[in-house]
């Protein structure tokens, strides 16, 4: 279906999810400081928006043009514009809910102060603090005519732009990183009598009510002045396959190209003077194709993210205590608990304790032989790969598969390749042309002297912080058949050109693809033969053409499609004639929605898998992903019934439609429905039937 007017901008898309994270921070029925940590969550996707997508764009735009390529070139440019003018917009919005979230957190008597509304006790209390705290990690870029300021700052900080003043003589003008790497951002000033208000001053007012002290006796002005900037750089990299480098020196020396990448957005305090601004600009080499905007006072926002709660209780969302599963708590070790069937977590309800568990065993276990595992991100402190090295340290064979190009986490994953290396561990950097993003883990054990493997399939990391916010299902099997499709998969990985045939699992971007495809086809086979037939499917990001082409004919012979979409999505719903027998929704909440899962009625035979991979081209030609069936009956059943309440959901679930308008689903007369919520209520009832098994 070769129509452009058929599938949404997924750029655009994106923008419509990250503006669902807005509408959390402006959902009153939130806790207080929950908003603003949506605030910093919005902040931060839009930061990797311009780093990814809208950098993406602008090479685009540059390509073509140096090709000649004019209607490819406009194509580009005004895409660009669209992007620009809607990220105002959505800055329009995040200025006004910052605003209304102050207000509210003032309502419990929480209060983040500017400079000019602290009391002379809070000032001093604040040059203090700045003189034996702060001003230690300060250390102003004076600029000069020469400077190539471009060169000196990073992507990923807020900087104070400062202009020193001399009445009759040119001003001079400086810049201040703000050391958020070194101390919190926020601090709370000791209360002078009442207990009950808490004051909270940010570390950017601080340096701008001490600025004099910065730089007096060191540069000559009558007046200072500063104002927050944060710059955004592309994202991209490339390595030279020429130079005779390991992969590990090669991927070291891409990361440094993103200091030095060209600027794709600026964005400054709206009380910027015009001078100050059109100084910067000129200074960070802004084009006509990069977005330069004023905003809010307070720049690099994602620190809230980490908004410390100072007030009661309920100004956060109640924990949720992570659940025991009782399909291995009732035996003495894992494998047992696996032998005696198939176990299906979903974080971050179940404990990722299991997991962990799974290879801490195997670690110790005398029976256990090798351990193959393959990282994309792991934790800062990961206990999965210290059990890796007790593994190594007690005879096991250990191969673990990294992925060094997991994007901003390249660095840790060289890191930890080295350490492992180190311990003993042998260390596996993937295939150079492919990612590596399956979740793949295999333990094989000696048992009656058989070779078993055990296998675990996920959709999300082996990382135990990501865990406890991102949704994700875990598949624990002995079923022989798909653990050593698995172990297959490791051989692929180290082995890439051997043939390898694949009957059970969907592997990328060997057979997924196609397989897909096919499981499409046959529902509409199964319609036409008057047999059960409906595809339901749940993933981060929906624009691949061909795929979305197989829905849209799927639609068009009269199978019914329900779809959850967290991200992008560039299929368009309820098209006449195209679409409209497709349902897409997209649910945002507390937890990230992560999984990738796929129910196929099979004309009455339900045919259930869930995947590392979203349906994306990258996913299906580009990585190393894999899908795996859910053979056993019991768990296929829970994995709809999760699907069934989230398309249930009366509070959190936004209708996908051409506009990409994020309205509500309409309640009508249903009940209120919190499917996250509801979800939780469920597996505590599922365990409760696990318990009396």
């Amino acid at each position: 279906m070769d129509n452009p007017e058929l599938y949404y901008p997924k750029e655009l898309s994106w923008l419509a999810f990250n503006e669902r994270v807005l509408q959390e921070a402006a959902d009153k029925n939130n806790p207080a400081v929950e908003r603003i940590r949506f605030l910093g969550i919005y902040s931060n996707n839009l930061d990797e928006f311009y780093r990814v997508r809208a950098a993406d764009v602008k090479r685009q735009i540059t390509i073509a043009q140096n090709d000649g390529n004019e209607e490819e070139a406009e194509k580009q440019t005004a895409l660009m514009a669209i992007i620009q003018q809607k990220v105002v917009q959505l800055s329009d919005k995040f200025d006004h809910i910052h605003k209304d979230v102050l207000r509210a957190l003032a309502r419990y008597n929480i209060h983040i102060l500017r400079k000019h509304e602290l009391n002379d006790y809070q000032k001093q209390w604040v040059r203090n603090f700045f003189v034996n705290k702060v001003l230690r990690h300060i250390a102003p870029i004076i600029i000069d005519k020469k400077m190539d300021l471009l060169s000196r700052l990073n992507g990923t900080s807020v900087y104070l732009y400062v202009a020193l003043r001399r009445k009759d003589r040119n001003t001079r003008y400086a810049v201040i990183q703000v050391p958020t790497s070194d101390m919190s951002r926020f601090m709370l000033i000791p209360p002078e009598k009442s207990r009950k208000k808490k004051h909270i001053i940010m570390l950017d007012d601080m340096i701008q009510l001490c600025l004099e002290d910065i730089f007096r006796g060191f540069v000559k002005f009558d007046e200072v002045e500063s104002f927050s900037f944060k710059m955004t750089r592309d994202a991209e990299y490339s390595i030279n396959d020429e130079i005779d480098e390991s992969y590990v020196e090669k991927m070291s020396e891409s990361m440094k190209q993103r200091l030095i990448a060209e600027p794709v957005r600026v964005i400054y305090d709206n009380d910027m003077p015009e001078d100050m601004m059109q100084d910067l600009r000129k200074r960070l080499r802004i084009t006509k194709l990069d977005t330069m905007h004023a905003a809010g006072h307070y720049r690099n926002f994602k620190d809230f993210i980490g908004f410390p709660n100072v007030g009661r209780e309920y100004l956060e969302h109640a924990p949720l205590p992570a659940i025991d599963s009782n399909a291995f708590s009732k035996f003495n070790t894992v494998f047992d608990a696996i032998t005696a069937h198939d176990i299906l977590l979903y974080y971050p309800y179940h404990r990722f304790l299991h997991v962990t568990e799974f290879v801490r065993q195997a670690a110790f276990d005398p029976s256990v032989k090798v351990i193959r595992i393959n990282i994309y991100r792991v934790a800062s402190n990961s206990r999965i790969i210290n059990s890796l090295i007790d593994a190594v340290d007690n005879g096991k064979k250990v191969t673990v598969v990294v992925e060094l190009r997991a994007r901003f986490d390249e660095e840790a994953n060289i890191a930890w390749s080295k350490r492992m290396t180190d311990a003993g561990i042998r260390v596996v950097l993937g295939v150079p042309t492919l990612k590596i993003h399956s979740k793949l883990c295999v333990i094989t054990r000696e048992e009656r002297g058989a070779m078993i493997n055990y296998a675990h399939f996920g959709t999300g990391n082996f990382n135990e912080k990501t865990a406890k916010i991102y949704t994700d299902y875990s598949l624990f099997t002995r079923n022989q058949e798909l653990a050593n499709e698995a172990v297959a998969v490791f051989d692929l990985i180290q082995y890439p050109f051997r043939r390898y045939k694949f009957q059970h699992l969907q592997i990328s971007p060997l057979n997924a693809r196609t397989r897909i495809q096919s499981l499409i086809r046959q529902e509409i086979q199964h319609l036409k033969e008057g047999r059960p037939a409906q595809i339901t499917f749940k993933i981060n990001n929906l624009v691949d053409n061909e795929l979305m082409d197989d829905l849209y004919r799927a639609s068009q012979a009269g199978v019914k499609i329900r779809g959850i979409v967290r991200g992008m999505c560039s299929l368009i719903p309820g098209l006449k004639g195209i679409s409209e027998n497709i349902e897409i929704i997209s649910i945002v909440d507390r937890f990230l929605e992560h999984p990738r899962v796929m129910v196929f009625e099979g004309g009455g035979e339900r045919k259930v898998f869930i995947s590392s991979a979203d349906w994306m081209t990258r996913n299906m030609d580009n990585r190393i992903e894999v899908g795996c069936p859910i053979y056993d009956k019991n768990l296929q059943q829970r994995i709809v019934d999760i699907m069934d309440i989230q398309f249930r959901d009366t509070l959190k679930a936004r209708v996908i439609d051409k506009e990409q308008s994020n309205k509500y689903v309409a309640r009508g007369n249903r009940k209120k429905l919190r499917s996250q919520i509801e979800i939780y209520d469920y597996l505590v009832k599922e365990e409760e039937k696990e318990a009396g098994k």
